[in-house]
């Protein structure tokens, strides 16, 4: 009996999961207070032909599937922000499309164990270098895999749909066509 009440009380003390968070307090999602960040969809073109592959890699605290993505940064512009994420995260330098080419929503965990709504912007980076070191080098893995394969990996919804169609270029993923180096 005593190991059943011990039980009890690990289970009790364990962190709620997301949906027993969002459970508890359904009105975070419909709050407004979405947080905004900024992402890299990095590719490159495989042996110089048509065929891209894109760069996925682990995050630091779950280990899941993601694309390089951060937090708007003071006198960035969103794509600079894109850019620089791609650089510290996976060592990746490229042109970068000014404009976003698509977006998606997902739940982000903060540091304090809430959860908050947030939208990504993405911004379509063609990687021209790659360092050896990087801020964030050893702390997570990087893959290159066709875009059906990225899709694949990550478990944000709407990512997986973009990713699935992405087209480097293509009308469907961009507004104006501007790009800058990044």
């Amino acid at each position: 009996m005593a190991a059943n009440k011990s039980n009890r009380n690990s289970i009790a003390q364990k962190p709620k999961t997301l949906l027993q968070q969002l459970a508890a307090e359904p009105q975070i999602l419909f709050s407004g207070a979405f947080r905004q960040q900024y992402a890299a969809l990095c590719f490159r073109y495989r042996n110089g032909g048509p065929d891209v592959e894109v760069l996925v890699m682990t995050s630091r605290g779950s280990g899941r599937w993601v694309i390089p993505k951060g937090w708007p940064m003071k006198k960035k512009k969103a794509h600079e922000v894109a850019a620089i994420e791609a650089w510290e995260e996976a060592g990746v330098k490229g042109k970068v499309r000014k404009d976003p080419v698509g977006r998606y929503t997902y739940l982000k965990w903060l540091e304090n164990g809430d959860v908050a709504p947030a939208i990504v912007d993405i911004y379509e980076v063609e990687v021209l270098a790659m360092a050896d070191g990087f801020k964030e080098k050893g702390q997570r893995e990087l893959a290159w895999v066709s875009p059906a394969e990225a899709a694949r990996r990550v478990r944000e919804v709407e990512l997986k749909s973009f990713l699935v169609e992405f087209r480097p270029g293509a009308e469907a993923n961009r507004r104006n066509g501007k790009l800058s180096d990044g």
